[in-house]
């Protein structure tokens, strides 16, 4: 593949607009506008940490062997053992958790359109066959995945700059920046919504998931994709982080609570 393509691999498993809409409710009702915007930079912060250092290990073990390689060359080989199983579970559960929430928005799409039945057996069959789906893709030549994971690219550039005109253009009311850098929400159920309130930091925290969930999987290029291109899932997590603040800032100023 080339560096476009793999370049596409982490950008699009980062999937800031799949990550964002999908978790976007768990930011919200769990630390407010303030776990969104100042939780994707603090994520962000510290993602970009770790992908330099993933970087720097890159471009001195110039192999395919991925992360279990690298720990097995940095401490020894249980600690591979154990990275590589940890990545595979954490690769099923990802592809699981995107599947799902591919499937619960392409019910209420294609129930706006042609009356789809919306219920959790409906909505099972069709995460069913999202799986399939990419498990046959998958099971192809690699040219395939790499012109799809370039349409991806291009897709969630392309949807990004389109929600952030929508979003700034089309809504009569939109918040102030006080409300979108300091407004604090705990729907959790657990009482406190100040910081003086020791459990609304823990609610912050959980907050955080909807930034860790979508930045999750910058790793593939340096680890398991090409070991010669170690600055490329660096330049796809950036790329992540400015999309994502250009999406989630102007989503908090349209909020309604």
């Amino acid at each position: 593949m080339g560096g476009f393509q793999n370049f596409a691999i982490s950008f699009t498993i980062i999937s800031i607009l799949a990550g964002c809409l999908t978790s976007y409710s768990i930011a919200f009702n769990q630390g407010g506008p303030v776990a969104i915007t100042w939780g994707w930079l603090i994520v962000g912060l510290f993602c970009t940490i770790v992908a330099l250092a993933m970087g720097e290990i890159a471009s001195t073990y110039l192999t395919a062997g991925g992360l279990y390689y690298w720990a097995s060359r940095l401490g020894s080989p249980a600690w591979g053992w154990f990275t590589g199983w940890f990545n595979l579970v954490g690769q099923i559960a990802v592809t699981a958790a995107i599947a799902y929430g591919c499937a619960f928005f392409m019910t209420s799409l294609l129930n706006l359109l042609w009356g789809y039945p919306n219920s959790f057996g409906w909505i099972y069959f069709l995460y069913g066959m999202i799986l399939l789906g990419a498990g046959l893709i998958n099971m192809f030549k690699v040219p395939i995945t790499a012109f799809l994971n370039s349409v991806s690219a291009s897709w969630h550039m392309i949807g990004v700059v389109v929600i952030v005109f929508v979003l700034a253009i089309v809504p009569d009311h939109h918040r102030s920046i006080s409300y979108v850098f300091g407004q604090t929400v705990n729907n959790s159920g657990f009482g406190g919504q100040s910081w003086m309130h020791g459990v609304y930091i823990y609610v912050f925290l959980t907050g955080l998931l909807m930034a860790q969930y979508t930045i999750t999987g910058y790793v593939p290029v340096g680890a398991h994709g090409r070991g010669d291109a170690p600055g490329l899932d660096r330049r796809g997590l950036g790329h992540g982080h400015v999309g994502r603040g250009l999406r989630d800032l102007p989503a908090s100023s349209c909020s309604s609570r």
